[in-house]
């Protein structure tokens, strides 16, 4: 059997996510920079089912985390999980698609350690909206 190559799995990753940010769905045609593959859970290995599309903010805010503190009640969360679940019942644009809102303790706890509504991302947001880019089409 042919052993498949890390080449052969970004690619995979990227062609699953359409080319978004996995976590706040940021198009890297948009932002113009290469999204990097995220190990969702950090020991979990390199299979498909634990790798995602991950913009460089997301990624770098992540870093290992697997949970974060939900800052409605200040309690630990598991972080959002993008092959296990949905983003649209976790989270959703606000404020004309500019702002990522967390709808569950777990949307929330990915919002704030991920820093996904940092006021420079919330600009550019706001121009690709105006340029009918944004928000990404969900599947």
């Amino acid at each position: 059997m042919d052993e498949v190559s890390w080449d052969d799995i970004k690619q995979q990753v990227h062609e699953r996510a359409d080319g978004c940010c996995e976590y706040c769905q940021t198009s890297e045609i948009n932002s113009g920079q290469t999204m990097q593959i995220d190990h969702i859970d950090p020991t979990g290995g390199d299979g498909l089912d634990n790798l995602c599309l991950a913009c460089w903010n997301c990624n770098n805010h992540k870093r290992k985390a697997v949970e974060g503190i939900d800052p409605d009640s200040s309690e630990p969360t598991r972080l959002f999980n993008p092959r296990s679940q949905v983003w649209s019942q976790h989270f959703e644009w606000i404020n004309g698609a500019t702002i990522v809102h967390g709808l569950t303790a777990t949307g929330r706890a990915t919002v704030f350690r991920l820093k996904m509504n940092r006021a420079v991302i919330v600009v550019a947001r706001e121009r690709w909206v105006s340029g009918g880019y944004h928000p990404p089409e969900q599947s």
